[in-house]
């Protein structure tokens, strides 16, 4: 609703067609505001266990020996393992490296999104 519509007149006089207008005028002015939002959700999605965790307790058993071997479940997300590695197996050591992976690939994602889609030096031009 908040799109410039002088823009989107402008672009279509240069000739622009619907997928250039898209892309270069409403696409960045979405992930200004939405941009925090979806890697909120990601990140948010990533360590999701209480859903995971409690619909697929003792649900399911693996014959993959290297994954009963590893003490996990072919259902589990990382931040359930972890949880299972604690409480079931007292694996303090595996669990702590899962932690650190689950932490530094959610910084790492936060990090490169929130500098691409929210560039201090192009907000000027979309207010």
């Amino acid at each position: 609703m908040n799109l410039p519509l002088d823009q989107v007149e402008s672009a279509r006089i240069d000739g622009a067609n619907r997928y250039q207008i898209f892309k270069h005028i409403t696409m960045p002015h979405l992930l200004m505001i939405t941009g925090p939002a979806l890697v909120t959700d990601f990140v948010k999605n990533i360590n999701n266990f209480n859903v995971i965790y409690l619909l697929t307790q003792d649900v399911y058993t693996t014959t993959n020996q290297a994954l009963a071997n590893s003490q996990a479940k072919e259902v589990d997300l990382l931040v359930t393992w972890l949880f299972r590695l604690t409480q079931d197996y007292y694996n303090y050591k595996m669990a702590a490296v899962i932690g650190i992976v689950v932490f530094v690939v959610c910084a790492a994602f936060t990090l490169v999104a929130f500098n691409r889609m929210t560039r201090g030096d192009r907000e000027e031009g979309y207010q």
